[in-house]
């Protein structure tokens, strides 16, 4: 019997090849526990909540928003986020983390990293990409641009979005324009279009 508990795992669901390397990833590593697997997106929050695991790991496209990175770490701190996506931008990572996230590691990631990141994560360490402020100077979207961003997602007027989060319309603007430059689009259009960084594709 080994000193300390193994550090335990719950994996979000995944494509089968994927889902299947990461259960390999977990199982021949006796210091990690698989407790669930195949887990999806609306049985996520309950799993956390009945099982406490140390880390989970989830693809970033299961989500809704990013916000809701800082929504499940807040509500689950035990609980360390992994992060998987198909290419994800150093920017992108960089604001995954930002919001609570341990790592945002893409899908083709080998083995060994993801191994290393997963005893990183169970320590709450995080792994911040390098470059992370390298595509022209974006920098990062402060907590109330993120609750702005996931709004514009949702299609919601600039009235809509100031009675949600009880500030004037003139303050939704102003927000909004920050995250225009921030993102790199010039308008709201262009942020919702698909394959933007603040676009919501189905």
């Amino acid at each position: 019997m080994s000193e300390t508990s193994p550090t335990t795992v719950v994996l979000g669901r995944f494509d089968d090849l994927l889902a299947r390397g990461l259960r390999g990833v977990v199982e021949d590593d006796r210091n990690l526990e698989l407790l669930a697997d195949d887990v999806a997106a609306t049985q996520l929050e309950t799993v956390l909540r009945t099982r406490r695991p140390r880390v989970a790991i989830v693809d970033v496209g299961s989500l809704r928003t990013p916000v809701e990175v800082r929504e499940l770490t807040t509500r689950h701190p035990a609980t360390h986020l992994l992060l998987l996506a198909d290419r994800p931008s150093s920017i992108e990572s960089a604001q995954l983390v930002s919001f609570g996230a341990s790592a945002c590691l893409a899908k083709n990631t080998q083995t060994r990293d993801v191994r290393n990141a997963i005893h990183l994560a169970s320590r709450g360490l995080q792994l911040t990409p390098r470059d992370s402020f390298g595509a022209s100077g974006s920098g990062l979207l402060t907590a109330r641009e993120l609750e702005v961003l996931a709004r514009l997602q949702q299609r919601r007027s600039n009235a809509q979005i100031a009675r949600d989060l009880h500030v004037s319309v003139e303050t939704v603007r102003t927000h909004a324009r920050h995250i225009y430059r921030k993102l790199g689009v010039r308008s709201r259009r262009e942020l919702l279009a698909p394959g933007l960084p603040g676009s919501s594709s189905a």
